[in-house]
């Protein structure tokens, strides 16, 4: 699997400007971009999607598994892997807690909902 250039993650991480565009059913078109809360832990980036697994983004995300997201001013081709680990979307938790507390979406994005809807992304192997 493909690592983020940390200087590349660490920007990603202290700013709040994450766009994700997986590609559609056609597997060529990118999505619109959707904007969306992003954490960092152990160095790997993660997203969840605010309306769990029905959203149209997570969907086209685990059918395509590819896309590209916007953020820092950069785009980057990404893959997309599903999380189901309890102890990692615990540590998931707390980072979001950290990075958004005082936002009154907090709570829904630390919740079941979202917890299963929860995405480790990657930079694609090129």
């Amino acid at each position: 699997m493909a690592a983020w250039a940390s200087e590349d993650l660490e920007k990603i991480r202290l700013s709040d400007d994450l766009h994700i565009a997986p590609f559609r059913a056609d597997g060529k078109t990118y999505g619109t971009p959707t904007w969306i809360w992003s954490v960092v832990v152990d160095g790997r980036l993660y997203v969840r999607a605010y309306n769990g697994r029905a959203s149209r983004w997570y969907r086209s995300a685990m059918a395509q598994k590819t896309g590209c997201i916007h953020a820092v001013g950069q785009q980057w081709d990404v893959t997309f892997h599903p999380v189901d680990d309890s102890a990692l979307n615990d540590q998931i938790d707390a980072a979001y807690v950290d990075k958004y507390e005082g936002s009154p979406y907090l709570l829904p994005m630390v919740g079941e909902r979202t917890r299963a809807a929860t995405v480790l992304i990657l930079p694609k192997d090129e």
